[in-house]
């Protein structure tokens, strides 16, 4: 297969789109451009472009496409700024992006691209992390986990990470046990008052909890974030009862806050 061939745009209607987004973003940072634009730094545009990946995610789980497809217009935008603050840095610049991320694509996907054979996505990512390691010049396997990730998304990835080399539990239920495991040590950390032990325990405790979620193929992550959006919206029918009685929050007792909760559940 003529790979390149295969897969080159010629000038279309996307090109002269994403060529014109990457000339006004030139425009913005030039001088006479945008005061904003133009004092911008990678460090400084770090919490937009982490903010935005996340209402990117927040669209998603909405299901709502038209915002949707705007979020992923302004995460777009801050990719290209990015390449274009190092371009004017002499470093790199969009062409170079694409084309690093377009070779290792082809490169990582040889049954695809080439004549290797994974019949399945498991199979797939064994043989993308096999390709990885013989990029990667790192000590261990695992250095390349990202520390900036949040602290369920990089437990479930170190998880993941370590099972595509078959280190992994056999089923769920080897998982349950280790939760429970890990409750039984909590419950003793805490009688001891040892607040070090009470933390490591808990943290003991949210790991081996984000490993049964991912051994039942569940983002722990997005399940979290469900159950916060479900005492979030029961806690607002709560408040919206105790209105409706002429009360507010702080001045109820937990025996009628719970006696409420429980109708709302039910």
């Amino acid at each position: 297969m003529d790979t390149a061939k295969d897969l080159s745009l010629h000038q279309s209607p996307f090109t002269n789109h994403f060529q014109q987004l990457c000339k006004i973003v030139a425009k913005l940072r030039a001088p006479g451009g945008c005061p904003w634009d133009r004092e911008q730094t990678h460090e400084s545009l770090l919490p937009a472009l982490i903010e935005e990946a996340y209402e990117v995610a927040g669209a998603v789980r909405a299901k709502d496409h038209a915002n949707f497809r705007e979020e992923l217009g302004d995460l777009l935008l801050l990719v290209v700024m990015h390449a274009q603050i190092a371009r004017e840095a002499g470093r790199f610049n969009i062409e170079d992006v694409l084309s690093d991320l377009t070779e290792k694509l082809i490169r990582r996907h040889p049954h695809v691209f080439g004549k290797s054979d994974a019949r399945d996505s498991g199979a797939v990512l064994k043989q993308w992390e096999s390709i990885k390691r013989t990029e990667k010049t790192v000590r261990h396997y695992l250095d390349g986990l990202p520390a900036a990730l949040p602290a369920l998304m990089r437990a479930q990835k170190a998880q993941s990470k370590a099972a595509r080399v078959n280190f992994d539990w056999a089923n769920v239920r080897g998982v349950i046990a280790k939760v429970e495991e890990e409750l039984g040590e909590l419950k003793d950390a805490l009688a001891s008052e040892n607040p070090q032990a009470v933390e490591g325990e808990i943290g003991d405790l949210l790991f081996a909890v984000v490993n049964l979620a991912r051994k039942c193929k569940l983002d722990a992550e997005s399940a979290l974030q469900t159950a916060t959006d479900k005492f979030v919206a029961r806690f607002n029918r709560l408040e919206d009862e105790l209105q409706g009685r002429g009360k507010r929050l702080g001045d109820v007792d937990l025996a009628e806050l719970d006696a409420i909760w429980d109708e709302i559940k039910k």
